[in-house]
């Protein structure tokens, strides 16, 4: 059961979605019909401040 479930996620992962479509794997209809189907996680998001990379301690030095 688990497998299944993990196949059919598979098969909507927007990397290889539109392959899919293309092969006839999958409708746009079925795309949609899973994307009407996420929650909204609109509330969870969090942000975060943008770091200059040249800030010691974030990220490579260019020197």
């Amino acid at each position: 059961m688990r497998l299944n479930k993990a196949l059919k996620d598979k098969m909507m992962d927007v990397r290889i979605r539109d392959k899919q479509i293309d092969e006839g794997k999958i409708t746009k209809a079925e795309v949609a019909k899973v994307e009407a189907a996420l929650p909204d996680d609109a509330s969870n998001v969090a942000s975060i401040e943008e770091v200059d990379s040249n800030t010691p301690g974030h990220g490579p030095s260019l020197n």
